[in-house]
């Protein structure tokens, strides 16, 4: 940072304001997480500056023996963590990571079966704005409107009348556990390719907290920034029979050269999540959420299918009487960084919404644990309640501030 400050004072400044940002207050975004200094030493590495287009032994610049082994290394952390065949870790993105299998499986019109993203899929799962809603023909499934829960009798039912070429499952807003060998034997009874992409709950299928889809779906697709606690990227898991359809499809079908300082972090990532510490976290990660659950259901708030089984919890602002939006601003202002969401029957626009999406896994990085959960459900309530009360977020805010003092993210980053 002190080379940086003399060569770009603009930019070291903004860096030096998110560090205080990240420090002060208290992530509570599902989708985000907390590297460790290794992952962050890692990928700001000097592999940064390596052209390293091909894969390892395959490689169309010279000087990449390092780079061959890097890769090698997160490849086969990858598979032994997941329990897979082969794993390709050039993703630069959890979309990226799906779009590779859509284009080793389908052509422009096929038909996808995918979670509705205003009921808890992804953009990247058949959204009519994104390249997956474009150029395939997308069918949706949601949620039972009255469970708020995945029906898979009608998922297949919808299998059996559409012909999917392939089916996704996975969620980006959805609190409870999903079955992927329901969806394997749906897209096998059709004769449709199954992805499951668990880009959020990574961590905790890496951990044994909830079932794997290595095995019972075709592919399985993550990111590995999320409960993973990786870096920014992508990765892919398939059977070796996929192995080189995945890989064109990566490079040199949608991908030139791969990042290699962000592989060499993924590597970094798989290794630590083989770990027993990490088991205890990924644990914790769970409880922290149940937690969390209860406190906000005990001050009056309403949640997505009643609870949660994983990192986060979808809250439903209707009774409360303000928008996501709001919500997410009055927070913001306390220092309580969430994201507003859709939720199931969704009546506003997606940039204003009904819902609250709240994780643990930033905070559980911290150090924080139940009782913490209690504090911080107890803060979402005051601030909630009276969401134009400025000086109850002031207030929030420098309670937040000491609570966060106490459970620093890193003492110091490296100059």
């Amino acid at each position: 940072m002190l080379h940086l400050k003399t060569v770009d004072p603009e930019i070291a400044s903004l860096i030096s304001q998110e560090e205080n940002r990240q420090k002060m207050g208290l992530e509570l975004i599902a989708s985000e997480n907390l590297v460790s200094k290794a992952i962050l030493a890692a990928n700001a590495s000097i592999m940064t500056n390596k052209y390293a287009e091909g894969y390892p032994g395959k490689r169309y610049y010279g000087g990449c023996e390092f780079h061959d082994r890097a890769e090698n290394l997160a490849r086969d952390r990858a598979c032994s963590l997941f329990g897979a065949q082969h794993a390709n870790v050039q993703p630069h993105s959890g979309s990226q990571a799906n779009m590779a299998v859509y284009f080793a499986t389908l052509k422009p019109g096929d038909i996808i079966l995918s979670m509705n993203l205003s009921q808890g899929g992804h953009l990247s799962h058949g959204s009519p704005v994104n390249f997956s809603g474009i150029i395939y023909h997308a069918h949706q499934y949601g949620v039972d409107l009255k469970t708020e829960v995945m029906d898979y009798g009608q998922i297949g039912e919808m299998a059996r009348q559409i012909k999917p070429k392939i089916i996704v499952c996975g969620a980006s807003a959805y609190p409870r556990e999903i079955d992927f060998k329901a969806f394997g034997d749906i897209a096998e009874e059709v004769g449709a390719y199954c992805m499951a992409d668990i880009a959020h709950i990574a961590g905790l299928i890496s951990s044994g907290l909830h079932p794997t889809s290595v095995g019972v779906s075709t592919f399985t697709t993550s990111t590995t920034h999320k409960t993973l606690r990786g870096p920014r990227g992508g990765f892919i898991l398939c059977d070796k029979e996929w192995a080189a359809p995945i890989d064109k499809a990566v490079f040199p079908g949608m991908q030139g050269g791969p990042l290699m300082q962000t592989i060499a972090a993924k590597a970094v990532c798989f290794a630590e999540a083989a770990t027993p510490q990490f088991k205890t976290y990924a644990k914790q990660v769970i409880a922290n959420a149940r937690a969390l659950a209860t406190n906000l259901t005990g001050n009056g708030f309403r949640l997505v299918s009643g609870g949660t089984d994983n990192h986060l919890c979808l809250l439903d602002l209707t009774n409360i009487g303000i928008t996501g939006l709001e919500a997410e601003t009055a927070l913001g202002k306390a220092g309580i960084t969430v994201n507003k969401n859709t939720i199931p029957n969704e009546q506003k626009s997606p940039f204003v919404t009904s819902g609250l999406r709240v994780g643990t896994p930033a905070v559980t990085s911290r150090g924080m644990k139940e009782d913490e959960m209690h504090r911080i459900g107890d803060w979402i309530a005051r601030v909630l309640t009276d969401s134009t009360n400025t000086r109850i977020q002031e207030e929030v805010r420098k309670e937040v501030e000491a609570m966060a003092g106490q459970y620093t993210i890193y003492p110091e980053i490296n100059p």
